[in-house]
């Protein structure tokens, strides 16, 4: 399913950029991106042939958006990676991990100008203490820069965190500066045991409750929890019509039968709820 206008994509599948036959199947997943890894999915002694199939997949534009995680800036492979990617037609975003400040992303919007059109769209992936702690200032470096995400493994064992909820603080800061920033909500980091489905759900509502908006996911039996856990749920639904109704017959600040107080932030959020509903038709 295609995103809505206005919103960040609810599904995004990663596929390692040394197996084509996998980005192949990724693409007829029904993920609303696509994005080809070729930064830890893929073996040192893999790099450029990842990076000479993905740049052959792209010479064309596929049937959904696809980004592309790069590896790291100060790895061995990175300039080579911005040298062959950004004016590939069908690269619709590059995902940078480990951004740690402001710097890492003007760098790279710099170096993946599309000439009059402008840098290709960056995502920045904060996986270490110092980047959540500099989140704001990350997320408001460059116009290219068009959101942030957690990468929860790697700030898992930075922060040597054991469990799930230690990292909630962190979490919200990311969610908090996406807003200031004036950026899309977060996208949820993905859930690495892809056969928990009952864990992904119960996961993807939590980060639901945190602001997130949508998740990444490693395998495609992900996809449809992740979709519907991100769905207006029908109670919902039915709420954001009741207000939108009510509003329409009175403006301003009013309160509904029920005793429920409806103001214009209210009413924001139920054009959202039914905007988000109207995904799934």
């Amino acid at each position: 399913m295609s995103a809505g206008p206005g919103f960040p994509p609810l599904t995004l599948l990663y596929a390692p950029g040394d197996r084509p036959e996998v980005v192949g199947k990724a693409l007829r997943s029904g993920a609303d991106v696509v994005l080809v890894d070729l930064e830890d999915a893929v073996a040192p002694d893999r790099k450029d042939y990842a990076r000479a199939a993905t740049a052959e997949r792209l010479s064309e534009h596929p049937p959904v958006p696809v980004h592309v995680r790069v590896n790291a800036l100060d790895s061995p492979w990175a300039d080579a990676d911005l040298a062959a990617l950004p004016a590939l037609p069908g690269l619709s975003g590059l995902r940078l991990p480990k951004v740690t400040s402001p710097s890492d992303v003007v760098q790279v919007a710099r170096r993946a100008a599309r000439g009059a059109g402008g840098a290709v769209p960056l995502y920045a992936l904060l996986e270490t203490a110092l980047g959540v702690e500099r989140a704001y200032t990350i997320a408001s470096a460059h116009p290219a820069l068009r959101g942030i995400a957690l990468g929860e493994a790697d700030l898992r064992a930075d922060l040597g965190v054991r469990e799930d909820a230690g990292l909630d603080w962190s979490r919200a800061r990311v969610v908090v500066a996406a807003r200031a920033a004036a950026l899309p909500p977060p996208a949820q980091s993905i859930y690495p045991d892809t056969r928990d489905l009952e864990g992904l759900a119960a996961s993807c509502a939590h980060g639901r409750t945190l602001g997130f908006l949508g998740r990444a996911a490693i395998h495609p039996r992900q996809l449809p929890v992740i979709e519907r856990a991100y769905a207006p749920t029908t109670e919902e639904i039915s709420w954001a019509e009741e207000v939108l109704k009510a509003a329409a017959r009175e403006p301003g600040a009013l309160a509904l039968p029920d005793g429920r107080f409806v103001d214009t932030a209210v009413v924001r959020e139920a054009h959202t709820t039914l905007s988000l509903a109207r995904r799934r038709r």
